[in-house]
């Protein structure tokens, strides 16, 4: 592998103008292409196979649904203080607001409280829901504004009026927000290279891999069915690890430059070495997101298939743009850099790296504290409860969650977990008489706060009772409800000979959570074995791939339990822009395995693999661990900032769904970066010793070998004979600040 991508460094360095035009060229025309067929991403997080499922599918066979597919927006209205909506005054306001929404002529149908019997039980709250001629993805920003405008009016006379549902609440793919991780990026770049022309540099060619990866997903959702959130995560992880890539490769080729080798060999250097690593990364990366396949969850899939696309259309950017662009640049980049705002920091050698030396000294504190410190974080993932997020986590400037909080108030917390049950005739019998029966029945269950009277289909052998559960849909009487008339439903269908199927909200929320559950222990397996295999082919070690594995479900457990520190249990949530408790999203855990994973293995080889860099020169097991920590320790810590920054950028979206999975994405690497790889792994390649690269010589033979540090190029250069002309080496002291 080394070979092979120091020679594609070498050609890209000849045809840099052509690489970079060339890269530049497919972003452009893909651009083109992707705005000419347009995005056709999907809002389905729906389950094949789920018992809610199958409950909807014969709900929208029996009960066709009059208003069609448009997209739906509730404006939720409470009358000033001393009137209710009975008084002329109200019905007059609520009248003329009825007939400026008929004025937007995209709208379909609009009904009022008087119509859709809303009005609360103290007549002072209801809501009035309009429905679009077009799907929600396709109402205009004008019909928004107008409805804005209506509600504006409202409250100008004195009234609550907040808006909610998924015609005008729509989510935002990127923002400003994600901008600020970028700057952070920058900043953390142009300070590790002390120089703010490499600053910009990972970030552009990272940007150019991305544009790509994304155009690509954009063209690719009119073909297969792709999740808007996919493009989220994907846009996320791939300015990350494109980030992060590039200052690997640059970092090394700086230090080869440092150690007297010409420009274009340290170009071509660092391409077969870093570059080797950037590769195996990136493999790590995509193994942990298509390994989502494993579940057969379909939009998990394409999430994880289109990460993992984007990932690897980056790792390309990476190994093909960076080598062109830095010889471009020229005797612009250095093996120094400095100006009046950013001078270098000088330091004699890579062995006097004070935290290296400091994690070393005594490895067995440092492996306890930091086992007892993450095992702490972790205790809150014992009673994680898993569901998907509402406006009710939003903050309260929010006009849906004003709308959501104004429903709770009016209608109970119940009002935002409905449950519907389908009664099925099931044998002889008066069914309208059985399902009575059954009603009475369910209505003795604990936790039922109201119940419709039975609604008979067209068919006559089916009919749908409405339950509203007197708690919300993040309380575990709301799940035990649920369990309750499905337990209870063998025993119905013996007795009245009517069969029970329950969906909604809840019920849909509980049939994902425990589908996913059941899929996360073998999704675990294959993550784990091959992570074994593939660390034991690159480092040639039975210890080394055990001990990054332990880690990886070290960080993991801390993470998770975190996550639900802050978001179910609500502590410190509004710090991170939480801002009501609530269940942890049901697919989140399943997402960080697999993405944590690709990053912890990335950070485990960018570290451990420049410590057998230099076990196999010196066999000085401590040496090593001191080299490696003094060549890579600072570099891996910039790429752990960069990512914490970009995934930040993230968590602070407006959607929960996003910022959930920036948020647990951001501590995830806080917690490996900084406390797995920084201190457990060089603490534990201490107590090790030489022990950490056994391997048995019959497993040896067996083993592919990938050469990720570029033994055999180096091997090469050493020769008279290659070719390769080496420059006097320079001094320590000269040696760029990243080391």
């Amino acid at each position: 592998m080394a070979t092979l991508l120091y020679r594609l460094a070498h050609w890209s360095v000849r045809n840099s103008k052509k690489v970079i035009i060339g890269g530049v060229g497919i972003l452009l025309a893909l651009a083109v292409l992707a705005l000419a067929m347009g995005p056709a991403f999907s809002d389905d997080l729906s389950m094949p196979g789920l018992k809610s499922q199958k409950a909807i599918e014969v709900l929208n066979k029996e009960f066709a649904n009059p208003q069609g597919d448009g997209g739906k927006t509730r404006m939720v209205i409470k009358v000033p203080e001393q009137e209710t909506l009975s008084s002329e005054t109200a019905q007059a306001v609520i009248q003329k607001s009825l007939k400026e929404f008929a004025e937007d002529t995209q709208v379909k149908s609009v009904v009022g409280p008087y119509e859709n019997h809303s009005l609360s039980a103290n007549k002072t709250i209801a809501y009035i829901d309009v429905t679009y001629k077009t799907p929600a993805g396709e109402v205009t920003d004008e019909s928004r504004e107008h409805i804005t405008d209506v509600a504006d009016a409202m409250r100008f006379s004195g009234w609550k009026a907040e808006l909610s549902g998924e015609a005008f609440v729509q989510m935002k793919i990127l923002g400003p927000s994600e901008v600020i991780g970028v700057l952070i990026a920058f900043v953390v770049l142009a300070i590790t290279f002390s120089s703010f022309l490499l600053g910009v540099l990972p970030i552009a060619t990272a940007a150019v891999g991305l544009g790509v990866g994304l155009l690509g997903m954009m063209i690719g959702s009119n073909i297969v069915d792709i999740q808007s959130v996919a493009l989220s995560l994907a846009a996320m992880l791939g300015l990350a690890v494109g980030i992060d890539y590039a200052l690997f490769i640059v970092s090394r080729f700086r230090q080869q430059l440092a150690e007297g080798y010409e420009r274009s060999e340290s170009i071509a250097i660092a391409n077969a070495t870093a570059g080797s690593s950037v590769v195996f990364a990136a493999i790590t990366v995509i193994i942990g997101l298509a390994g989502l396949s494993v579940v057969q969850i379909p939009f998990l899939t394409a999430m994880g298939l289109s990460g993992a696309f984007v990932v690897f259309v980056t790792m390309l950017t990476s190994i093909i743009m960076i080598p062109a662009v830095l010889a471009d640049f020229g005797e612009r980049i250095s093996a120094s850099s400095g100006n009046r705002w950013l001078k270098p920091r000088k330091r004699a050698n890579h062995e006097s790296n004070r935290w290296g030396r400091f994690v070393t000294r005594k490895p067995l504190i440092m492996v306890i504290a930091g086992v007892i410190l993450l095992g702490t974080i972790a205790l809150p993932f014992l009673h994680i409860e898993l569901g998907l997020p509402d406006d009710g986590q939003k903050p309260t400037e929010k006009t849906e969650r004003r709308a959501y909080d104004l429903l709770a108030e009016g209608y109970g917390p119940g009002f935002h977990s409905p449950l519907v049950v389908l009664a099925r005739a099931d044998g002889e019998g008066n069914f309208l008489e059985n399902v009575s029966n059954v009603a009475k029945e369910m209505g003795t269950l604990p936790n039922v706060g109201s119940m419709s009277p039975a609604i008979p289909g067209p068919s006559g052998k089916l009919a749908l009772i409405n339950i509203i559960p007197a708690t919300g849909p993040h309380d575990v009487k709301t799940k035990e409800l649920v369990q309750s008339i499905r337990d209870q439903a063998p025993e119905i269908l013996k007795k009245n000979h009517v069969e029970l199927m329950v969906t909604g909200t809840s019920a849909v929320n509980i049939d994902i959570s425990q589908k996913l559950n059941e899929a996360l222990p073998k999704f675990c397996l294959v993550i784990v074995g091959l992570a074994l295999v593939l660390l034991m082919v690159v480092f040639r070690s039975l210890l080394v791939p055990l001990k990054a594995v332990l880690g990886f479900i070290l960080s993991l457990a801390a993470t998770l339990g975190f996550s639900v520190f802050v978001i179910q249990d609500g502590h410190m949530g509004s710090l991170f822009g939480f801002y009501g408790t609530g269940t942890v999203l049901n697919f989140m855990p399943i997402i960080v395995v697999g993405i944590l994973f690709g990053l912890a293995m990335d950070y485990e080889v960018f570290l451990v693999s420049r410590m057998r860099e230099e076990y196999k020169k010196t066999g000085d097991a401590k040496k090593a661990v001191l080299a490696g920590m003094g060549h890579s320790g600072s570099v891996v810590t910039a790429a752990g900032l960069i990512m914490i920054s970009v995934f930040t950028g993230f968590m602070l979206a407006e959607d929960p769904i996003i910022k959930s999975m920036g948020f647990a994405l951001a501590f995830g690497i806080l917690f490996d970066a900084f406390v797995v790889r920084m201190i457990i792994v060089p603490a534990t390649m201490t107590l090790m010793g030489k022990s950490a690269w056994y391997l048995p010589k019959w497993l040896d033979r067996i083993l592919p070998n990938l050469d990720i540090e570029g033994e055999a190029v180096m091997e090469k250069l050493k020769h008279p004979d290659s070719g390769v002309e080496k420059k006097e080496s320079l001094q320590f002291s000269s040696k760029p600040n990243f080391e």
